[in-house]
């Protein structure tokens, strides 16, 4: 029996998942066990040895098993062309199974947390605020002194064999067109020198003989692009937990993305950038590294690309995250005592953790005139209710019972673009689906998409 939504039958047939039941069954011949399989992971929910040395023999076996049994899945997956699909299988005494598929939909981010749904997208093509910030202007930022493209070219001669012989004026003009605005005369001199690896295995090889130079792999002049938020993918969940903060000795602007980061090269997953929007203290043309594994922000490596082949590198540490304060704010154990302490006219985002002593007023955060995020954990509010009294929030995550206040009250706060419902405590997440069936229907919004397979 399925929602009526089209997806292939091979997700949708017990043959399929049988692996993955018979290894939750194993052990438990009756219960309810959740998780979620995507193309490249998954969580049985299953418990697995501890690491010492005694147990690494049976971890390892258990980790085989789990792999073995998801494999099908991960495969129709694939075929399907779906990220992933949580699961929640009923198992009985006497052999049957009642499986429940929950889909990633329309409304519906991909989750990260078991069968729990992600972030529901509560406006259409809405975007966390970090990815629809702009950068700051930057009138008074130049060329840093370093910067030559003479220079620049000299040294790649120098030092990569066989360039010099790279992309005419006319392709690097091109590619200028291409991305809105002129290439800076260093990154011109650097394709114009260098080339491209899809000029034929001349220039292929020339492209990986200046790799250690440059500490990265050039792209293709026509693979060149521009880093902007749209760029840089994250959900709600991330996203809106985020903050843009850039101090006014910084280098480099703490955003999303930029229309001035021109990517030009890739390391170790991350990517290097020609910086056109410095921040306060940096240079026009710097260069910059995107990590992979954080959402907003870039790193200092060189004044410009001329330091950068000179090997004249520079760092500015990143931001960490407890130095936003106060634009973000955790209340808990370890952070500040009380929602009092949070509240700042610079306050953006708000986490409420667990914490010892009573649940908390929300009264302090009434008027704050910045305040976009706000999580919770269940049980850490006296009043669920004062938060539909936040009138800016953006983005919602509370415990089930804190939704449910606010639904029977009427009182979600209608300037909500997405919203999460907090798990801790592991709630039943066919209740958290129906919660956030509940959520999306304020809007309009598809619901969780189901399918369901007994046998």
């Amino acid at each position: 029996m399925t929602d009526g939504t089209s997806h292939p039958l091979a997700l949708e047939t017990l043959a399929t998942w049988e692996p993955v039941l018979r290894l939750l069954r194993d052990g438990s011949p009756s219960a309810r066990r959740s998780g979620h399989v995507a193309r490249h992971s998954w969580s049985l929910g299953l418990r697995r040895p501890p690491l010492p040395r005694p147990g690494r023999a049976a971890r390892s076996a258990g980790i085989r098993a789990e792999a073995e049994a998801v494999e099908p899945v991960r495969g129709a997956l694939v075929e399907a062309g779906i990220d992933g699909v949580s699961f929640v299988a009923d198992l009985a005494e006497n052999g049957s199974a009642v499986l429940h598929l929950l889909w990633p939909g329309p409304g519906v981010e991909y989750g990260v947390r078991g069968a729990y749904p992600g972030a529901l997208v509560l406006v259409e093509g809405a975007l966390p605020e970090p990815w629809r910030r702009l950068p700051d202007p930057a009138p008074g930022a130049v060329v840093a002194p370093s910067a030559s493209p003479a220079e620049l070219a000299r040294m790649l001669r120098e030092r990569v064999p066989g360039a010099g012989a790279g992309t005419t004026e006319a392709e690097v003009a091109a590619a200028g067109a291409r991305l809105g605005r002129a290439l800076p005369g260093e990154l011109a001199v650097l394709y114009r020198v260098i080339g491209a690896a899809r000029g034929g295995d001349a220039a292929r090889r020339v492209a990986e003989r200046a790799a250690p130079v440059l500490g990265c792999e050039l792209l293709p002049l026509d693979g060149m692009y521009v880093a902007d938020a749209a760029a840089r993918e994250a959900g709600w969940e991330w996203g809106a937990t985020a903050a843009v903060v850039t101090g006014p000795d910084a280098r480099v602007q703490g955003l999303a993305g930029s229309p001035g980061w021109l990517v030009f090269g890739e390391a170790d997953g991350d990517r290097l950038a020609v910086d056109l929007t410095p921040g306060p203290r940096g240079h026009l043309g710097q260069v910059v590294r995107l990590d992979h594994e954080q959402v907003v922000g870039a790193e200092l490596v060189a004044d410009s690309l001329t330091d950068l082949v000179a090997g004249r590198h520079r760092e500015e540490r990143r931001t960490r995250r407890g130095e936003l304060s106060p634009v973000v704010a955790r209340v808990d154990a370890k952070g500040l005592p009380h929602v009092d302490a949070a509240a700042d006219p610079a306050l953006e985002v708000l986490t409420i953790g667990l914490r010892d002593g009573a649940p908390m007023s929300l009264a302090a955060l009434v008027g704050l005139p910045r305040l976009r995020t706000l999580t919770a954990y269940p049980g850490t509010l006296a009043d669920p209710l004062e938060a539909g009294r936040l009138t800016g929030l953006e983005f919602l995550r509370l415990g089930v019972a804190e939704w449910r206040a606010l639904l029977d009250a009427g009182a979600v706060p209608p300037t909500l673009a997405a919203a999460a419902v907090e798990t801790h405590g592991a709630p039943d997440p066919l209740a958290v689906a129906a919660l956030a069936d509940e959520l999306l229907a304020l809007r309009g919004r598809p619901p969780v998409r189901r399918t369901v397979i007994e046998g």
